[in-house]
């Protein structure tokens, strides 16, 4: 593994790696997170009434509605504010520093976006699952388009600002072992899509493919030195499974088309995540095949 570029990724992040200033930065993140979580809440309430806020707070729940799966991704830009401010204040660096090296950022952003695009395509083809049903329609999905495309380049970018920037960069400027600096994240990743809501070798699973996920991105921000490559996949990847086939019954209110898991056995939600965890094994194959050729 070629990872000469992850060293000038973790300089900023050397001088202040204390284990102290970590967990304080984790609590103030954790804060601050909830705090905007908090003044969204507030908002709605205050928006909508004394009646209307608990209505609000019910479509919350699910997120079957448009404006109710824009709020709850919203609620995550929480995570980027968090780390901006942590860094600044608790360890004392440029918030830009989170990003990595700018020089390609934009350009592996694309890349690996374009790669996850076109893999997601052709996937769509091979018929497993159940049959696709209509989701929102066509003329209200391509009026919220635009703000849907804004809102998860924030959220996935405040992901990536947090798991690959700030716990990448300060554990790896702590420890040399990538089993701390990059699984540990990864995992941390994974475990926060834990849904008790459905069968626990399926949970198990998505904790799996999800850490997995986590553990590509990793590979790839290592590689390049910038949170590009794998801002741009997370991208990708959840403009698919949000904006276009959503496959479970929260978060589903600006997909195109939805899959209904629901109904289906045990084995076929193991089966969809299987052949999950391939396409994402594949899309990062692709993806560092193309970024060594262009040299980083």
């Amino acid at each position: 593994m070629n990872y000469t570029a992850h060293d000038a990724f973790i300089a900023p992040a050397r001088a202040n790696s204390q284990l102290w200033r970590l967990a304080v930065g984790l609590l103030l993140i954790s804060a601050v997170t909830v705090g905007w979580a908090v003044l969204l809440f507030m908002t709605l309430y205050l928006t909508a009434g004394v009646d209307g806020g608990p209505e609000w707070i019910n479509r919350l729940s699910t997120a079957d509605t448009p404006t109710s799966a824009l709020l709850v991704l919203t609620m995550l830009w929480g995570l980027a504010l968090g780390a901006t401010l942590t860094v600044a204040l608790v360890h004392r660096r440029k918030p830009r520093t989170l990003l990595g090296s700018r020089r390609f950022l934009k350009r592996h952003f694309v890349i690996a976006a374009a790669i996850c695009l076109g893999i997601a395509l052709i996937s769509l083809f091979i018929p497993i699952g159940p049959d696709l049903e209509p989701g929102l329609d066509s003329s209200i999905w391509l009026t919220f388009l635009p703000l849907a495309l804004l809102v998860i380049l924030g959220q996935t970018g405040a992901e990536e600002l947090l798991f690959r920037g700030y716990l990448q960069q300060q554990l790896a400027a702590r420890f040399r072992s990538p089993i701390l600096w990059m699984v540990f994240p990864s995992l941390a990743f994974g475990l926060l899509h834990y849904d008790p809501t459905v069968e626990p070798v399926v949970t198990a699973l998505i904790i799996i493919a999800t850490t997995l996920f986590g553990l590509f991105a990793a590979d790839l921000t290592a590689r390049t030195g910038s949170i590009g490559a794998a801002w741009g996949f997370h991208f990708a990847n959840n403009v698919v499974a949000i904006l276009f086939i959503s496959t479970g019954d929260s978060l589903s209110g600006l997909s195109l088309y939805q899959m209904p898991l629901g109904t289906a056995d045990t084995s076929m939600h193991v089966t969809l995540l299987l052949l999950g965890m391939t396409g994402t094994a594949l899309i990062w194959a692709v993806t560092r095949f193309a970024l060594a050729r262009q040299g980083r």
